[in-house]
């Protein structure tokens, strides 16, 4: 029992290592923290003027603009841990990491947690700038809601982010796989178009993108009355993504080029 306990503590410790030279490193990397926070803000303000020329007495754009700014989130959170970590790779910091013993979960362990306080912080951002330029209407139980799955998609993306920059040895490799997640979020997630108006292989196609579970948890929650517990198959369901997504990357972690 004791050597599991020494062992347990050395995981944890070496994984907040990890996690707190990322978040070091963060703080360090001015324009990397600022387009983060900073690119989502301007895109969601830029998706308030679209879809402001869309309202009439007729169409409310109002549903649509919390799917798509979880879609934004998702979009910017993957396409930067997927560039960062493969420059991580390319200066050979995770190769001196596995020469100094540590293990692959607890490197991607470590990456997933400090990636996820700017996640927290970028996600509640998000849905300040949200309520504020679309006036939500939604109580706050709703809004701590609609934060939740939010947050959990830009954790699954970091994941999802990390598992594709496995697959590539430099930037310009990953930039032809940031369009083979990102377009069939766009298409097959339901943001655009109901998924059950798609093609049946559509719609079988639909439940390996992650933008999917949480966009029908978004979509039940904007309407009056509703609750998050009210679709609990659908938040295990993005729960067990992100976790079958965290195991891939943590198996596909290579320890050189």
């Amino acid at each position: 029992m004791a050597i599991h306990v020494a062992q347990m503590s050395v995981i944890l410790n070496r994984t907040g290592a990890v996690a707190r030279r990322v978040l070091q490193q963060l703080v360090r990397d001015r324009r990397f923290l600022a387009l983060s926070i900073a690119a989502p803000l301007l895109v969601i303000y830029l998706l308030k003027v679209f879809l402001g020329t869309m309202e009439s007495p007729f169409v409310d754009a109002t549903p649509y603009a919390v799917p798509i700014g979880a879609f934004i989130v998702h979009f910017i959170t993957y396409v930067l841990c997927a560039i960062v970590l493969v420059r991580e790779r390319s200066a050979q910091t995770l190769q001196r990491m596995f020469v100094n013993g540590y293990r692959r979960s607890e490197i991607i362990s470590g990456y997933v947690l400090a990636y996820s306080a700017l996640a927290t912080l970028q996600s509640l951002l998000v849905l300040w700038e949200l309520n504020a330029l679309f006036a939500l209407s939604y109580p706050v139980r709703t809004l701590l809601s609609i934060y939740i799955v939010i947050w959990l998609l830009a954790v699954v993306s970091i994941s999802l982010g990390i598992c594709v920059s496995n697959f590539a040895r430099n930037e310009g490799q990953v930039f032809p796989l940031i369009p083979l997640v990102i377009l069939p979020s766009v298409f097959l997630s339901g943001v655009i178009i109901p998924v059950g108006q798609l093609p049946t292989w559509a719609q079988w196609l639909s439940r390996v993108i992650p933008l999917y579970y949480a966009n029908n948890l978004l979509q039940g929650l904007v309407r009056p009355g509703a609750a998050l517990s009210d679709d609990v198959r659908g938040l295990a369901s993005l729960v067990v993504y992100g976790i079958v997504v965290l195991a891939l990357a943590t198996l596909t972690l290579r320890e050189a080029d």
